[in-house]
């Protein structure tokens, strides 16, 4: 609207683009453009299940409205079926997040930095997914790896910075235990991620779910198996309001 009265954008120009603004049906999926309005955030795509053509059409129905996009669990393939397009050069693959970046727009920096800890460096591409996550989110992130419970004092070091934050994410598979320890520490919420790493009795995860689930720290909570990308959100989420709050 703002476009239209300084004449930037002509009328038939700005309803067409509101005609797609709630969504766009692009037949084998439906774009939910309205998001970034509700959410403060775009939609972001999951990249299994869908074919490398699909995930390219979705992808540049996001990009072409100016917004960042992330595109999460992405396969080399992917990123190389969008880069043949050459209409995003400045896309990025991060590989170990296996995700795949746009950054279009510059969002304010978040003023406090959200960390994120693992147990160990088996844990780091669940971690690196929350990392991309957040930051693609506007959130100054920092990585605090390998300080889990088998070498506890590894973690002390780092502890006047992590008290100090609005909320943490703890990434940690095996037994999982390193999030109820942090969690009796601090007084921020702490956001465990439990990852399929460890042996046969870690069960793909669900040992290390059970053990943040059954937490004796209160204050922790617990997203499913390897969803980095959901704890981003959900720091996000409250760090944005934290910081708001503390503007009012």
């Amino acid at each position: 609207m703002e476009q239209v009265k300084n004449g930037k954008v002509e009328i038939d120009e700005a309803i067409e683009k509101l005609r797609h603004l709630p969504f766009e049906d692009l037949g084998f999926a439906c774009v939910d453009h309205h998001r970034q309005i509700r959410r403060g955030f775009p939609e972001v795509i999951y990249c299994p299940g869908k074919t490398p053509e699909q995930i390219v059409r979705i992808f540049e129905s996001l990009a072409s409205r100016g917004n960042n996009v992330l595109a999460t669990r992405a396969e080399p393939e992917v990123f190389e079926a969008l880069a043949e397009k050459n209409k995003f050069p400045q896309a990025r693959y991060e590989k170990l997040a296996k995700a795949i970046v746009l950054e279009q727009k510059d969002l304010a920096a978040s003023k406090s930095v959200l960390p994120i800890v693992t147990a160990g460096t088996s844990d780091l591409p669940v971690a690196y997914e929350a990392k991309v996550t957040a930051e693609i989110m506007g959130q100054r992130t920092e990585l605090i790896s390998d300080v889990g419970v088998a070498g506890l004092h590894r973690l002390f070091n780092h502890l006047p910075k992590l008290q100090n934050a609005n909320v943490i994410i703890v990434v940690a598979g095996m037994e999982g235990a390193l999030a109820s320890v942090l969690g009796g520490m601090v007084s921020c919420p702490v956001i465990a991620v439990p990852t399929s790493i460890g042996y046969g009795a870690s069960f793909g995860g669900l040992s290390a779910l059970l053990t943040m689930l059954n937490s004796c720290a209160s204050g922790v909570t617990v997203v499913n198996i390897d969803n980095g990308f959901s704890a981003a959100v959900t720091a996000t989420l409250i760090n944005r309001k934290i910081e708001n709050s503390h503007e009012v």
